[in-house]
């Protein structure tokens, strides 16, 4: 379930209440008058069922509610009530399937952002990474891949090509753009560092390390896994099981490819430093490719299910066209 606060003049706020009023998946329907002062309005309180969120909160801006007013959009965790059973039912298809698209861009939106702490992740992981390449440490690489926060501007990414937002897609290649470079060499500098302090272990050699070889050899599998990581992260950002993004991280090389490109300049490998770099890009290209196939089959599933509610009582109610 989806909780909407409305703030919205009087005339807007009237046709709110009938759109409200006539559609089933719409319940706890409160009217507040006269109770807001900036924007000077009544406030209107509402569920939604999560299937039909988007849908309504597209009438919503169809009346221009988010020119005159407001429109916050919260999780309902649970609820406790017959009639949110019977929303639910009205409602097509499951809630936890349901994108709420204003939560997932509203999500991304925020990911891509090219932040101090954003870089910090990004120079944090990879020099774990740096250290788990050579120390041939898997746990090491597992918690690289953990920290890093890559997947935010990737996902951001799919995001603005789907719905053609020039402005995130930007953002999310500077960030992506900035971002790996900036690891890079701080993991070059840090290996650097350990060779001059004559730390690098006892027997190191690039093509000796077995438990992280895989960072620097990229093969047919490295495409088929980044493939299943970019649809299973773009399902677990649009869906409501988010808990598998964790998941995501972990499967693939991209942290780690980042900081062997560092070590393997450090220590004079061009050979493991253009596989890792194979790697990497493998790793991005397939993860955007796969994230944006998703977003699109996504995309034309709701704007289908938009057509059908084109026809709802609710929107004849509030005056709004039933033409598609």
């Amino acid at each position: 379930m989806v909780h909407l606060r409305i703030v919205a003049p009087d005339a807007e706020a009237q046709k709110v209440m009938a759109l409200f009023e006539k559609t089933e998946s719409v319940y706890n329907v409160i009217l507040l008058k006269d109770c807001a002062t900036k924007p000077k309005g009544h406030a209107i309180l509402a569920d939604v069922a999560r299937e039909d969120a988007s849908v309504v909160i597209s009438d919503l801006k169809e009346l221009g509610i988010h020119k005159v007013g407001s429109i916050a959009i919260e999780d309902i965790d649970s609820q406790i009530s017959d009639v949110a059973i019977a929303a639910e039912k009205a409602a097509a298809g499951l809630p936890s399937d349901a994108v709420v698209w204003e939560e997932v861009e509203s999500r991304t939106s925020e990911n891509v952002e090219l932040s101090g702490s954003f870089l910090a992740f990004m120079v944090v992981a990879t020099l774990i990474a740096a250290a788990g390449i050579l120390t041939d440490q898997v746990i090491l690489i597992i918690g690289a891949m953990v920290v890093g926060p890559e997947f935010g501007p990737l996902a951001g990414l799919c995001v603005a090509l789907v719905h053609k937002r020039p402005d995130v897609a930007r953002r999310s290649l500077t960030a992506l753009a900035v971002g790996f470079p900036l690891a890079i060499g701080a993991s070059l500098l840090m290996t650097l560092a350990i060779d001059a302090a004559d730390l690098v272990p006892e027997g190191f050699s690039q093509d000796k390390h077995p438990f992280t070889d895989f960072i620097a050899s990229p093969d047919e599998f490295t495409v088929i896994v980044a493939v299943l990581a970019g649809i299973a992260g773009v399902l677990s950002l649009t869906s409501a099981k988010s808990g598998a993004l964790v998941g995501v991280l972990i499967s693939v090389t991209t942290i780690p490819a980042a900081a062997n490109i560092g070590v393997a300049v450090a220590l004079g490998d061009s050979s493991d430093g253009l596989g890792a770099a194979l790697q990497l890009g493998l790793n991005l290209v397939t993860i955007v490719i796969a994230g944006v196939a998703v977003l699109f089959i996504q995309r034309v599933l709701y704007v289908r299910r938009k057509d059908k509610h084109r026809s709802d009582e609710g929107r004849k109610a509030a005056g709004l066209p039933s033409n598609r």
